[in-house]
């Protein structure tokens, strides 16, 4: 099965790629990306990692992180 341009699965065929859009438009399968082409399982993974992240990491380390972000971000 080839990936769209997001690496999302899509079927190879023509015919294949309408029935599966038949039936995300007859609710008989559910979409399973989100507006910006994500995997919505891929977005919940992410914000529970990056609360975990924040959680483990120091005040003086988040502090260095975004210190370094500012300066990659502004110093172009």
């Amino acid at each position: 099965m080839p990936n769209g341009p997001k690496g999302q699965k899509r079927p190879a065929d023509v015919i294949g790629n309408a029935v599966q859009v038949m039936k995300i438009a007859t609710g008989e399968i559910e979409e399973t990306m989100t507006e910006d082409g994500k995997s919505r399982a891929a977005v919940e993974l992410g914000r529970k990692g990056g609360l975990a992240r924040a959680k483990g990491l120091s005040t003086k380390k988040r502090r260095d992180i975004a210190k370094r972000a500012a300066r990659a971000r502004w110093g172009k």
